[in-house]
């Protein structure tokens, strides 16, 4: 009978005693299709039945008993490389559905004692997102309110944003909430665009509207945003530098045009202009000569009659 009191003495042992070990929780964001390796730290009794690796506390992930080779449970066949030594192992070729907790523990005889344990989370590409008005209320001629929601796949928020006199403000500011995946999906305003943004840790979508488009109240006449003075700014001046470089052309052509006409102006061709006629005393009777410049030469012409 002392044996069999003594069996029945350690299975109580077994039965009341807590789970030891860490208990702190690592929390790890996975890519889709990437790989994990998850480690034991704490160290692993001498003498122990066996160490266990468990995804979500009930599935078994590999099991390593002394002087054995590691069972590996069906489900992670093929997916998983491990360390004898250090009862560490590696996860491959991760998809959504292996997000879980996974724990890894050692049994004794006497105790249960966990060796590590990982919150994991496997994120692929985030879902588009979408930013709808769900309606305009114009209280005054100066304001309107908008009530927006910014939706995905699988989860949406709302948000109401108020216009008075040309400035908007976001009714209890920035919201935000996590999707079931992991993701942040957000709503906020800036510069007058309501923004609505999906992101996890490794890729974001995002979808916007101007609040002037809905708000009558609130166009560019009222505000202007920082990043419209911006761009508006830098091209307005290339214009006016633009303009006075036209106008320097201009007026340049416009001078060496008349400078060149002034040059190949043709000047008249001055006329023969008669002198005076003068006798002389020659034996033949009196004459007269005829006395002509032409150019800058003179001649005489005898008179023949």
């Amino acid at each position: 009978m002392r044996p069999l009191v003594a069996l029945l003495f350690a299975v109580s042992l077994l039965n009341s005693c807590e789970a030891q070990g860490p208990s702190a929780v690592t929390t790890v964001f996975v890519q889709k299709g990437d790989d994990l390796i998850l480690n034991v730290h704490a160290d692993v009794p001498e003498k122990f039945l066996f160490v266990e690796w468990t995804f979500n506390k009930t599935v078994s992930v590999v099991l390593f008993v002394p002087d054995e080779e590691p069972t590996v449970r069906p489900n992670f066949t093929g997916r998983l490389e491990f360390s004898v030594k250090k009862f560490s192992v590696k996860l491959k070729n991760l998809q959504e559905a292996d997000s879980g907790v996974y724990t890894a523990g050692v049994k004794t005889l006497l105790v249960d004692k966990q060796l590590a344990k990982y919150k994991v989370t496997v994120q692929g590409p985030v879902s588009p997102v979408e930013l709808t008005v769900d309606s305009v209320v114009s209280r005054s001629s100066d304001s309107c309110n908008l009530n927006v929601t910014c939706s995905t796949q699988h989860s949406h928020i709302s948000s109401t944003f108020r216009c008075v006199s040309g400035t908007c403000s976001q009714e209890g500011g920035e919201q935000s909430v996590v999707t079931t995946s992991g993701a942040s999906l957000r709503v906020y305003l800036v510069y007058g665009a309501i923004i609505c943004n999906h992101s996890n840790h490794f890729t974001w979508t995002e979808d916007f509207n101007m609040t002037e488009h809905f708000c009558p109240q609130y166009d560019a006449r009222h505000h202007v945003g920082v990043p419209v003075i911006a761009i508006r700014l830098p091209i307005l001046i290339l214009v006016i530098i633009a303009g006075v470089f036209v106008l320097f052309l201009y007026r340049r052509k416009r001078g060496n045009y008349k400078r060149e006409s002034i040059e190949n102006t043709v000047y008249e061709v001055p006329q023969a202009k008669p002198l005076d006629q003068s006798p002389t005393d020659d034996a033949s009777g009196p004459t007269s000569d005829l006395h002509l410049q032409l150019g800058g030469t003179s001649r005489w012409i005898p008179d023949t009659h």
